[in-house]
């Protein structure tokens, strides 16, 4: 058994570098081979290409390479690791039933078996280029953001686009060009950087521990690998207010929907100092740069009384300001922001949380007109006027206090211009809502009864 478990210091190898491997593995690994993927009793198949042009193909055939033939190589790729226990750059990284990962060189192994899969597989995966800063093009003004150590920035993008490439190119510019001093989080480790920059793998198996020990030796950059669960974006915000600099490579589709990723584990309040610069990468160049800044004042298309926290979301380096972030009732809206209509995407947010609100408050469906910026008029069935309003206006004020400071006036559904003949029955939009309602109704109605019967009693 392989006994070298993070034994001193590991340092990850140069690219393409590896120790010598079985000829019939060496031999799929031709110069633009990224993956090898090996299943018993299936084609071998390999993804080869260049970032962001990398295709399947499928070579050989299934015939050799039955299980006892995978068993072997997964046995001799064990051995290679106990072979080569002098070098750091050979070791086993996990090591659990039915699942080993083994670093070898610049190459990450994984060799699964039953139970944890179906059949015995091996994975090999290799980085498909080494590129530095440099190669990208970059504008003056943000190479000179991302050299600045006092900052939450994240790296974005499809699998296989090119986010841990970049994060590499960009950790070991801080070291040699700045002179800082970095450190990664990576569970497992396959980030391919220099030797003096320390990775730090989970310490006994939690990611947390290993922050513990970053505060410690107080870096002043962190490259944190893989941010993924929710916990992630948890402790990168923990490392990030604790005054560290960090770049976190984390999937999404686009430079938003990292935001958003990260929204719900912050406060809305601490969101720009977590993280305030965003980098979307695909087919492995730098798509879009966006900016968080915290501001006060008004969304876009609401009066100055209802000023608040608000979050821009700014294209870097141009300034423009695409999106919103602020808390409008019991939400965090995220709304666009354009020249044409700007007042429309937060009046159809209000529409939306004050129609719910009333349908899930009093059973009945609502309709919503703005008169203003800051004013609205609900127009209900006659007989929901008084209970909507309340005793000396209570409700109206406490849905107005909701939605942020949003006056509203409750008129009769036949007042409302252009209603046609809308019943005073409540009209449903929502199945959902309306089956909900209508169980809670049966049962006040259920107990109602009950109660009644217990004072005949």
């Amino acid at each position: 058994m392989v006994k070298c478990l993070h034994q001193g210091f590991r340092i990850m190898a140069k690219h393409g570098e590896h120790p010598e491997l079985p000829d019939h593995l060496e031999n799929l690994l031709d110069a633009d081979v990224h993956t090898i993927f090996l299943k018993a009793d299936c084609p071998p198949r390999v993804k080869r290409g260049t970032i962001g042009q990398l295709e399947l193909v499928e070579i050989g055939t299934a015939d050799e390479w039955d299980n006892l033939r995978i068993e072997s190589l997964q046995e001799e790729l064990g051995s290679i690791v106990e072979m080569n226990q002098h070098r750091s750059d050979c070791f086993l990284e996990i090591d659990r039933k039915g699942c080993r990962v083994l670093q070898l060189g610049d190459l990450r192994i994984t060799c699964a078996s039953p139970p944890f899969s179906d059949a015995r597989e091996i994975t090999l995966v290799r980085p498909v280029a080494k590129l530095s800063l440099s190669d990208y093009d970059l504008d003056s003004k943000i190479i000179e953001r991302l050299s600045d150590h006092h900052r939450g920035v994240f790296i974005c993008g499809r699998p296989g686009s090119g986010k841990t490439t970049l994060a590499q190119a960009i950790a070991e510019y801080l070291d040699e060009d700045i002179g800082a001093m970095v450190k990664t989080m990576e569970a497992p480790r396959d980030l391919q950087l220099a030797d003096r920059i320390t990775q730090y793998a989970t310490l006994e198996g939690d990611l947390e521990k290993t922050a513990e020990i970053i505060f410690l030796v107080r870096p002043d950059f962190v490259i944190f690998d893989e941010v993924r669960r929710a916990r992630d974006f948890e402790i990168f915000a923990d490392v990030r207010l604790a005054g560290v600099g960090l770049l976190g490579v984390t999937h999404a589709n686009s430079a938003l929907e990292a935001i958003q990723r990260l929204i719900g584990k912050v406060e809305l309040g601490l969101v720009s100092q977590v993280l305030d610069t965003v980098l979307h990468v695909e087919a492995g160049k730098i798509q879009q740069v966006l900016e968080l800044r915290m501001t006060v004042k008004p969304p876009s298309g609401m009066q100055e009384e209802l000023a608040r926290p608000v979050i821009e979301v700014v294209e870097f380096p141009s300034g423009n300001v695409t999106h919103e972030m602020f808390a409008f009732g019991s939400e965090l809206a995220v709304v666009p922001v354009t020249e044409k209509n700007q007042q429309r995407p937060v009046q159809q947010l209000a529409q939306k949380q004050l129609v719910h609100t009333i349908r899930q408050w009093a059973g009945v469906n609502v309709r919503v007109r703005f008169t203003s910026d800051a004013s609205a008029t609900v127009y209900a069935p006659k007989n929901m006027i008084s209970t909507l309003v309340g005793r000396g206006g209570d409700n109206v004020r406490a849905l107005q206090d909701q939605l942020g400071g949003l006056r509203l006036s409750i008129e009769s559904l036949d007042e409302m211009p252009n209603s046609g003949n809308v019943s005073e029955d409540a009209i449903w939009d929502d199945d959902q809502d309306r089956r909900a309602y209508q169980s809670k109704a049966y049962e006040r109605h259920g107990r109602s009864k009950k109660s009644r019967k217990d004072r005949r009693r």
